[in-house]
């Protein structure tokens, strides 16, 4: 158990700081840019411990429809929304809306899966933190209000689709019990190739010019909040199943401080 609590609060230390340093690079690179970065230094270290473990043998191809499925959505997708949204919006609402994806885990989790079903509490949390983004979010307000709507939405898209990967993973990976570290660097060797593919690189040195926003984007956002994010994800979706997995991160509390 305690290794479960560590795991959540590493997850959202990692996950959290990352608002921060998408923030410091979005003043130099675009949010794809960011993307491609982050997703290839995340995938070194996986592909590098993977290879030495060998934990990738051929037998797994057969589930490369599943790896693509989750490589497009889950994080090609998912990292780019969440750069796009955290450029326009302060990196502490960003973190905020980024947290929502517990609601999104929850209503796919009641739509979709039969072996876990959500209770009152957890149905009045999803009320309430719907709520709570209404008030985040300000829709009355857009004519001149404070809050980029356009950001809110990207954050809101990439959670959203976070959320239905979870219940995608539970049913079509976790059942083959496949090693944590190889569906990790499925995922983020696949979005790498497709980011390679769709990405327009002009400009992506500009990002040497501050060390602070390289270090981020290469140790925090890629090391830490990819590498080390994934393996720790797919251990926790492991032990504790989709909705708990998503109830108890924490990463919009390192956000807000």
């Amino acid at each position: 158990m305690r290794s479960i609590h560590l795991a959540f609060v590493l997850l959202g230390l990692f996950w959290g700081s990352n608002f921060i340093y998408m923030k410091w690079a979005s003043e130099l690179i675009t949010p794809a840019q960011i993307t491609l970065l982050r997703v290839f230094f995340g995938f070194l270290p996986l592909a590098a411990v993977a290879w030495q473990r060998g934990v990738i043998p051929r037998e797994q191809i057969r589930h490369l429809p599943h790896f693509l499925v989750m490589a497009v959505l889950a994080t090609a997708f998912y990292y780019f929304a969440i750069a796009e949204g955290t450029a326009r919006l302060p990196s502490g609402i960003a973190g905020v809306l980024g947290g929502s994806i517990s609601l999104f885990t929850t209503i796919a989790t009641l739509l979709f899966l039969r072996t876990e079903r959500p209770n009152a509490l957890m149905l009045a949390g999803v009320v309430t933190g719907f709520a709570g983004i209404v008030l985040i979010a300000r829709p009355w307000e857009r004519a001149g209000g404070s809050i980029d709507i356009d950001g809110v939405l990207w954050m809101l898209a990439a959670t959203g689709i976070l959320g239905l990967s979870y219940v995608y993973v539970r049913r079509f990976l976790s059942p083959h019990e496949l090693p944590p570290l190889a569906l990790a660097t499925w995922q983020t060797g696949l979005a790498l190739l497709v980011l390679l593919a769709v990405t327009d690189r002009s400009g992506i040195t500009a990002i040497l010019g501050d060390w602070h926003a390289a270090a981020g984007v290469a140790i925090g956002l890629g090391i830490l909040g990819t590498g080390m994010a994934f393996l720790i994800y797919y251990y926790l979706l492991q032990e504790l199943g989709a909705v708990a997995a998503r109830a108890r991160h924490t990463s919009r509390r390192t956000s807000l401080c």
